[in-house]
C-alpha cells in the first residue's frame, strides 16, 4: 500500500469474495490505564504476526478513530476460514490476547468497551471509487486500478462483478 496520492479516479483491484472484519475498542474510563492499554498494545503484535505470513489470509487492514474513546480496525480477509483459523489458533498472538482481555473486561466492570462485526461479501457485492486519494480501504489491501477498467458508474461495476467471464 502506498501513501502516494493516485490522481483521477481509481477502484479496487479485487473481485473474488472478501471478508471484512470490524474491530474496536471503547475506552469507557481513560484512568483505567490497566484494563485498555494492554489491548491497545496486543494488536499491533497481531497485525504484524499475519503480515509476516503470506498465508495468513490478511489482505490488508486500516486503523480508525472514532472519537476521542474509540479506536477501531478495518480488516479485510481473503477467506473467513483463515480468518477463523487465526482466531482460534492456539499457537499465534491472538488466542492469548483474547483470553487475558477477556479477563481484565471481567475485572473492569465496564472500563473498558470491545466490539466485532464480520462480513461475508461475495464477488460481486462490493464496489469502490478512490477519487485523488493513495490507495486505501479495500484498494489498499488489494491494489486499485483505473475505475474504466471494471466501468465508470457504481452500478457498472457492480454488474460488471457478477458477469461469468465465459459469458459475453
Amino acid at each position: 500500500m502506498t501513501t502516494k496520492t493516485i490522481e483521477g479516479r481509481m477502484t479496487a483491484r479485487g473481485d473474488g469474495e472478501v471478508t471484512v472484519f470490524l474491530i474496536g475498542m471503547r475506552i469507557n474510563k481513560f484512568r483505567a490505564l490497566r484494563s485498555w492499554w494492554p489491548v491497545a498494545r496486543a494488536m499491533p503484535r497481531m497485525l504484524k504476526e499475519l503480515s509476516r505470513d503470506r498465508d495468513s489470509g490478511l489482505i490488508g487492514a486500516t486503523t480508525l478513530l472514532g472519537g476521542p474513546r474509540l479506536v477501531y480496525l478495518v480488516q479485510y480477509w481473503d477467506s473467513k476460514e483463515k480468518l477463523l483459523a487465526y482466531a482460534s489458533a492456539p499457537d499465534q498472538e491472538h488466542r492469548p490476547a483474547w483470553a487475558a482481555f477477556n479477563r481484565r473486561l471481567r475485572a473492569g466492570r465496564g472500563e473498558v468497551g470491545f466490539w466485532h462485526e464480520t462480513y461475508v461479501v461475495p464477488a460481486g457485492s462490493y464496489e469502490s471509487v478512490y477519487v485523488n486519494m493513495p490507495e486505501f480501504g479495500l484498494g489498499g489491501a488489494t491494489g486499485v486500478v483505473p475505475v474504466g477498467s471494471r466501468g465508470e458508474s457504481a452500478a457498472d461495476r457492480l454488474a460488471a462483478g457478477t458477469r461469468r467471464p465465459d459469458v459475453a
